[in-house]
């Protein structure tokens, strides 16, 4: 019994030294912290990518039972009328692209086409 007090006291001691010892980390790095970012944002592009995925599967369910005979289910005829029809509200996130905060996404080079004046002749071939 006095064995198990000691050994539980001694790893008492162990934990409160060992708890000061990680109370005096470094702060990350910034290489870490751009790291910890993209994590953060490839994290929140999965979860759209999930409700994306379940809007979808939920709009087959949806579009199943309203295809399948009313009779053969016994459902009442206003309860099949209540279904919603597939909204096609759900919206495909697209590949996961990673921005950095700093940097500004590249706007994609657009020039307008000159627009034919009523001036120029119309050649034909």
């Amino acid at each position: 019994m006095k064995k198990m007090i000691k050994t539980l006291c001694a790893a008492a001691a162990l934990a409160v030294l060992g708890s000061a010892a990680f109370a005096k980390l470094p702060p990350p790095s910034d290489e870490a912290k751009a790291k910890a970012a993209e994590a953060a944002a490839k994290a929140a592009w999965a979860g759209k990518v999930d409700a994306f995925k379940l809007c979808q599967s939920q709009d087959r369910v949806v579009a199943h039972y309203k295809k399948a005979p009313a009779a053969s289910d016994a459902r009442p005829a206003a309860a099949v009328a209540a279904v919603a029809a597939p909204s096609g509200a759900c919206v495909d996130p697209g590949p996961f692209v990673y921005v950095p905060a700093g940097a500004a996404p590249a706007a994609p080079a657009v020039t307008p086409a000159p627009a034919a004046s009523a001036a120029d002749p119309v050649k034909k071939p």
